[in-house]
């Protein structure tokens, strides 16, 4: 008589030749879709890549969870919508790179690792890869829950025609890595926003280490990689890479560290019923300019949800305020609003609707 356990790996593996089945199926499908697509639009990502759909899709799965938690599902349907994505053809990702960074493991866990992407080394060349048509969508950070703002990626969407089409929010964990356990730390790379991050966890345990800011997290990990007496505060995904010893995980000060990241492209979302909107303005040089705008934002019951200024560079004390809000271009009041802005402001840019995460 076959054992229990036996009799479960038969049946697993039952399952199993089910699931691959019916996986091939809905590979046959998002085929069939993409052909019709085709047909009446043209190829191209904006035809292949519907963010709404695809985040329908996840909602409808974890909706029907029963074993398996919300996360697992997550993980397991976006690798099977992007793998049936690029059936077609391979969606072109710009990143802010290099490998291993937290903006790449934002990119995988938004469009799944089937994609091809393209690691490049600012936001500034993200849009450039995107405007240029080597890649359809760009992944951008825009704001630390404890740092704050990406000040260069604000700046990059008030120039670019590229809209924002979504927005991914990834948990931090910031770990020290280093070639080996026993070596002496001396320096300390690391993007400036993780040193900060990391403050007083470096005071504590490293206090004489100098620290050396670098473009990303990534790069500090390739960098120690290479030398002696050196650790890199960096994502788990970089130790892996570049082959280091992980001596200490989750290091940040705060343990509630969210990345927001924005993915920039070509084309406009259609309304979710469930969206954000954000948006650039600048106000007349006039007493009580700003008031009157906000009150805009009041009288047509929409929801600001940030507010922030940024110099426009062009006049000394002239600034550009850039808020988000509920609601999509095309709702009524969000409609309203903007009309209204346009009457008031010197300059008033959409830069994108999007579902909220």
């Amino acid at each position: 008589m076959p054992s229990k356990i036996q009799c479960a790996r038969q049946s697993i593996d039952k399952v199993d030749r089910e699931i691959v089945k019916l996986i091939n199926k809905r590979a046959e499908l998002a085929l069939e879709v993409a052909r019709e697509k085709s047909k009446n639009g043209g190829k191209g990502g904006g035809d292949i890549y519907v963010p709404s759909r695809e985040k329908e899709v996840l909602k409808n799965v974890i909706a029907s969870k029963k074993v398996l938690g919300e996360e697992a599902l997550r993980n397991i349907y976006t690798e099977i919508i992007s793998a049936c994505r690029n059936l077609e053809s391979p969606t072109k990702i710009a990143f802010l790179g290099p490998w291993a960074t937290f903006t790449h493991q934002a990119a995988i866990k938004n469009f799944g690792s089937t994609g091809y992407f393209i690691p490049v080394g600012s936001p500034m060349e993200v849009m450039m890869e995107v405007e240029s048509g080597r890649a359809e969508f760009g992944v951008v950070p825009v704001e630390n829950s404890n740092e704050g703002s990406v000040n260069v990626t604000l700046d990059i969407l008030v120039e670019t025609e590229l809209k924002i089409c979504g927005e991914i929010s990834l948990k931090i964990e910031q770990c020290f890595i280093g070639k080996d356990r026993e070596t002496k730390i001396m320096r300390v790379y690391s993007h400036p926003h993780a040193l900060a991050q990391c403050r007083n966890w470096i005071n504590r345990n490293y206090p004489e280490a100098e620290l050396i800011p670098v473009s990303s997290t990534a790069e500090a990990a390739k960098k120690v990689a290479k030398e002696d007496f050196a650790g890199a505060i960096a994502g788990e995904a970089a130790a892996k890479i570049y082959d280091l010893y992980i001596l200490k995980k989750g290091i940040q000060d705060s343990r509630e560290n969210f990345t927001r990241f924005f993915v920039l492209g070509k084309i406009s979302t259609k309304p979710s019923g469930k969206d954000k909107t954000s948006l650039v303005f600048t106000v007349k040089d006039k007493v009580g300019a700003l008031h009157n705008i906000l009150g805009i934002f009041n009288k047509n019951n929409v929801n600001l949800a940030k507010i922030e200024s940024r110099p426009t560079k062009k006049r000394a004390w002239e600034y550009m305020f850039f808020v988000d809000f509920k609601g999509h271009v095309e709702d009524t009041n969000i409609a309203k609003t903007i009309e209204s802005l346009e009457r008031s402001c010197i300059l008033v840019k959409s830069l994108g609707s999007y579902q909220i995460t």
